[in-house]
């Protein structure tokens, strides 16, 4: 398997980075997550755009364009005989003394991981609990997806599964958040409602593209703080992130709910199929 470094293709087991990189000492490091269909990504310039936004609040630098990375991202997957890939896009401060003497990151280590993306039949259910580990504050106006992601870790680490089982979290306040590793949206009266940005989860480019789907569709969309009652009054559950799409959930708690064959969740699922059949096509 190979990865790509720095701007070069590097074999998989050749990989090296100092134990004084800081996002190694500090955590001080960025990441984003997505997969390509036909060899294009889906909300590439939001990945990407978020990325940035973290990076510039931090002080790290980005050597590399939104080209270079869609270049490395076809290379790789050509590399796997041609096959889509699932890929993170990890940039991490770099190379520094112990101590938290730098007021800038210019040399970042840039790197871009693949692996084989795994066989799922889309519209595939999960189950969902609640998680008794509670959703931590960020520690930036806005969530990034840094390499600070121990609460994350935390919170699996209750599941048996999570291909299998979504964990949800609460803040500290009891207000609804976010799965592990995704947003959560549900279904009550016709409308479409989600966590806030301002409960602190991370603003998902997937998420975002989901309410857009939703209100060029006519259905109404509600962000705010909302409680675990809520949640479990409402008549249709599914959670979103870029690798998975839109996953429906067939329960929470044992309590069932429509899964895949709920109406609201089709309807999405339809307009997001459509949305890569248009990026497979040129069209996006």
């Amino acid at each position: 398997m190979f990865c790509w470094m720095n701007g070069e293709i590097v074999r998989t087991e050749d990989l090296r980075i100092s134990p004084f990189d800081h996002g190694f000492l500090y955590g001080a490091g960025f990441f984003e997550t997505f997969r390509t269909y036909g060899g294009q990504v889906l909300l590439f310039e939001k990945h990407m755009e978020r990325l940035q936004r973290a990076l510039t609040e931090y002080r790290i630098a980005m050597p590399y364009g939104m080209g270079d990375i869609k270049g490395a991202v076809n290379e790789l997957n050509e590399l796997a005989g041609g096959a889509d890939g699932y890929f993170r896009l990890n940039v991490s401060a770099g190379v520094h003394d112990i101590g938290l003497a730098p007021s800038t990151y210019p040399a970042p280590n840039v790197i871009l991981f693949r692996k084989d993306l795994q066989p799922a039949v889309r519209g595939t259910e999960k189950k969902a609990v609640w998680l008794d580990t509670p959703r931590n504050r960020p520690e930036s106006a806005i969530r990034h997806k840094s390499h600070n992601f121990l609460n994350n870790v935390r919170g699996r680490l209750e599941l048996p599964s999570l291909k299998e089982v979504e964990g949800l979290f609460v803040t500290e306040e009891g207000s609804v958040a976010e799965g592990v590793t995704s947003n959560l949206f549900w279904v009550k009266g016709g409308k479409l409602f989600t966590p806030a940005v301002e409960t602190g989860i991370l603003p998902g480019t997937t998420r975002a593209y989901v309410i857009s789907l939703a209100e060029k569709a006519g259905i109404p969309v509600k962000e705010g703080h909302y409680t675990k009652e809520d949640v479990e009054n409402a008549e249709e559950l599914f959670v979103t992130n870029a690798i998975q799409e839109i996953v429906p959930l067939s329960s929470l708690e044992g309590q069932p709910f429509p899964g895949a064959a709920g109406m609201y969740y089709k309807k999405m699922h339809d307009l997001y199929e459509q949305a890569i059949t248009k990026l497979k096509e040129g069209k996006d």
